[in-house]
């Protein structure tokens, strides 16, 4: 059988420098799996659409969508499912998790903002605060696994407070959190860039960071290594669902009918006990 084909599901942004962001991050991920198969699509705003992509695939072929998404939102919930049923029966389309949460995307989070001038230190300890700007969604599970990857950037940065915000459709907003943190005594304040690429979201966000602005994730290689994981967890999923199906599809095998014993026999002896492995008739009443 050919492997499936990994498709990358971009969001897509009129910013000129979010698609070769995001093909930067594809040839990350296909020097880290040479031989995998692997394309591009986008939900909206660029070329090539996610259905044009598919369109695309070999008639009878498999594909695993991956989406470019840091949440389980509207996006990853409802458009990449429907555009996997659309594409089926010709290809055979799933959809696996959205990037986030992952220690492997805290490990990407806190490189950038090393790389924006982030130093660890007791300074930092005491006076430093974070804020994780996401794009944001009108669904709480989207946003309860933003606030779980806030805490996984907190332990890797040391214990440093790190505050969920968002761009857009849920609250608080970037500048409200840096107010929030500003109000618990924080002085020097970041903003980690939990987007793929550049786009409007994320230069919104930094511009409202009072210190340094860390950069969006771009060809990072553990969020490369991280689209690949969530590739292999789909197929595994879809292997397990199949087993599982085969195994209740199964006739069970039933044992040789035996000859039932005279029924004199199927007594023990008074006396069988002694000699036996079976407890004694009396010994349950001293323990």
């Amino acid at each position: 059988m050919s492997t499936p084909t990994l498709v990358a599901v971009a969001h897509g942004s009129r910013d000129p420098r979010a698609l070769p962001a995001v093909t930067a991050l594809l040839e990350e991920v296909r020097a880290l799996r040479p031989g995998l198969p692997v394309r591009l699509g986008h939900v909206e705003l660029n070329e090539p659409l996610l259905t044009d992509t598919l369109d695309t695939l070999p008639t009878g072929g498999e594909a695993v969508l991956v989406p470019l998404l840091f949440g389980r939102g509207h996006h990853v919930k409802h458009d990449l499912p429907r555009a996997a049923r659309a594409a089926a029966p010709r290809v055979r389309a799933r959809v696996a998790a959205p990037l986030g949460p992952h220690p492997l995307l805290a490990e990407a989070l806190h490189d950038r903002l090393t790389e924006a001038g982030w130093r660890p230190g007791p300074r930092t300890h005491r006076t430093a605060g974070v804020v994780l700007a996401a794009a944001g969604s009108r669904d709480p599970e989207s946003t309860a696994g933003t606030r779980r990857l806030a805490a996984l950037l907190s332990e890797r940065l040391g214990g440093v407070p790190v505050l969920a915000a968002y761009a857009s459709a849920a609250s608080p907003t970037v500048p409200e959190a840096v107010r929030e943190l500003t109000a618990c005594g924080r002085t020097r304040i970041a903003v980690a860039s939990c987007f793929t690429a550049p786009g409007l979201f994320a230069t919104r966000s930094a511009a409202a960071a009072p210190w340094i602005a860390a950069a969006p994730l771009g060809p990072h290689p553990a969020l490369a290594r991280l689209v690949l994981h969530r590739y292999d967890q789909a197929l595994a999923a879809t292997e397990a669902r199949t087993g599982e199906a085969r195994t209740a599809g199964a006739r069970p095998v039933r044992p040789p009918a035996r000859t039932p014993a005279p029924a004199a026999a199927q007594l023990p002896h008074p006396h069988a006990y002694a000699a036996s492995d079976a407890p004694h008739p009396h010994a349950y009443a001293a323990v």
